[in-house]
């Protein structure tokens, strides 16, 4: 049977395992790339940084889950990299009743899912080179669908860095679709704003969610899309932090990113639906909150 039979067979009896182990598979592999590509800069400014690599299971109320997956949590703190988490995890389970009533075609008579994904977060030594976030994903329901994106975060912004970082991923998102970068452009302005701060969360990117698979040429098509979406970062983030991490910054400087980190962890603490997804999931304390900066400022 070819691959395209295997995923419509899938598609039919809504059996998503295969799919999401390719999904995973792919995940993982990027992962890797971008950790080694991160490790060779810290080499570059002369730091034996690595990551390390913790793996973790699905808990409830303490206990484990069976059948419930788990993930693997990678953290490198170095000389360019103050802390940048790369996490991929696998998950399955049940939605609680309360939560899978927010959740795309979760059905309150068996609210089963599973979640496959990417997630990266990285803080930066030198508050001229900016921070990010990137992450994508594949969960089933009822339905099956992509979602992701990326985001810079520069404390000191640089309308060189923000025009290259969307110019990426606008080309990623021409390939498939010339209306996939205006809207989902707009949809991460959207979303990465903080209503109580009246401010956006850093210089934007892309987002997306509920790009659903019905049948198996959605899934190729939406698979091939998230993937080219993760070449982009890679392809664009390591040049960015490669033309400043080698910048002088003063002391006025460092106080600007700490502030403005503190506005991060507010997003991340109140608004970002990862990290409830991630709560209310059972997933990895440590894991989830890797996205909360070492230093932050209020003042």
């Amino acid at each position: 049977m070819s691959t395209a039979q295997e995923a419509g067979t899938a598609v039919a009896k809504g059996d998503w395992s295969a799919e999401t182990g390719r999904a995973r598979t792919w995940f993982e592999s990027l992962r890797d790339r971008i950790c080694a590509e991160f490790e060779a800069i810290e080499r570059e400014a002369g730091s034996d940084a690595s990551f390390t690599y913790t793996p973790w299971n699905r808990e409830h109320a303490g206990e484990p889950v069976e059948n419930g997956g788990g993930g693997v949590q990678g953290l490198m703190k170095g000389k360019v990299f103050e802390k940048v988490g790369v996490n991929v995890s696998t998950v399955g389970g049940t939605f609680s009743a309360d939560f899978a009533k927010t959740m795309n075609g979760a059905d309150p008579e068996n609210p089963a899912f599973t979640a496959t994904g990417i997630s990266l977060v990285a803080h930066m030594a030198n508050p001229h080179v900016p921070a990010v976030h990137m992450n994508t994903r594949f969960l089933t329901t009822r339905k099956a669908w992509f979602g992701g994106g990326g985001d810079l975060n520069p404390p000191i912004p640089y309308a060189e860095d923000t025009a290259d970082f969307h110019a990426s991923y606008k080309a990623a998102c021409d390939k498939h679709d010339p209306a996939y970068y205006p809207k989902f452009k707009a949809w991460a302005d959207d979303y990465f704003y903080i209503p109580h701060r009246k401010v956006h969360r850093g210089v934007g990117g892309i987002f997306y969610d509920h790009l659903e698979c019905a049948d198996d040429a959605a899934f190729e098509a939406n698979f091939a899309f998230t993937r080219d979406v993760g070449e982009a970062f890679l392809n664009i983030y390591p040049a960015l932090v490669r033309r400043r991490m080698g910048m002088d910054f003063t002391r006025e400087d460092k106080l600007q990113q700490l502030t403005w980190r503190g506005r991060y962890a507010e997003f991340n603490l109140v608004y970002d639906r990862g990290t409830l997804f991630g709560l209310k999931t059972g997933g990895n304390i440590d894991a989830i909150l890797m996205s909360l900066p070492p230093e932050a400022n209020w003042e």
